[in-house]
């Protein structure tokens, strides 16, 4: 069986090591770059993420991903977001947008939502927390334990809180599938859509859990 060969996108971000070396372990032919021909024609991009909302768009502006991104969602090639990496492909983020002069800090806009803070007595939220998948992800089969969720490693202060199917509203094929956690209040946790895919957690700092689910992504590609 072929190894699918998956690009972990270069641009600046701390944790892309980490995310090189899980994916590896799971099977993947893995490449760190930017290079727009290895992003367009790889079998898998994942876009991770580490800091603050407007310094990651910047990073990923100057490596012209807003674009590749598109392009590989247009041609229904899979891309999966990690963390800040998830966040960005909502429409906008409240995070420090005030130091810049505004109300939001625009994303790339592939899902509709704003991110915001967390409304919890401790923020950041970091460490282990389950999470709620629905019934039919692709992303958690395999994962659930006898109360229906799993536990994955997050390091966050900003989530989105609206379910990205609702705002999207009817007439959609195939609307995304939403995965929820807590911590303080709801926040969504992961979202399946078609050929992009993100989780707000941490999968490769997420143990046996966070191994299988990057093996279950790998099946989609």
């Amino acid at each position: 069986m072929r190894q699918a060969h998956v690009v972990v996108l270069a641009y600046g971000s701390g944790n892309v090591r980490s995310a090189v070396r899980a994916l590896e372990r799971v099977g993947a032919d893995v490449e760190l770059t930017a290079d727009a021909c290895a992003v367009e024609n790889a079998d898998g991009l994942v876009v991770p993420g580490v800091g603050a909302f407007a310094a990651v768009m910047k990073q990923l502006r100057d490596v012209n991903a807003p674009g590749l991104i598109d392009r590989r969602l247009a041609g229904g090639r899979p891309v999966l977001g990690i963390c800040v990496g998830m966040q960005v492909m909502f429409e906008a983020s409240t995070e420090h947008a005030e130091d810049l002069g505004d109300q939001l800090v625009t994303g790339l806009a592939q899902w509709p939502g704003t991110v915001s803070r967390l409304n919890a007595d401790i923020v950041p939220h970091m460490g282990w927390s389950r999470v709620r998948p629905p019934a039919d992800s692709v992303l958690f089969d395999g994962l659930s334990d006898a109360d229906g969720s799993e536990h994955f490693y997050f390091v966050h202060s900003y989530a989105a809180k609206t379910d990205p199917a609702e705002l999207l509203g009817p007439g959609r094929t195939c609307p995304p599938r939403t995965t929820w956690a807590t911590h303080g209040e709801d926040f969504v946790a992961a979202v399946e859509n078609g050929p992009l895919t993100a989780t707000q957690f941490h999968p490769e700092k997420s143990g046996d859990a966070g191994a299988q689910l990057l093996r279950n992504w790998l099946t989609t590609l």
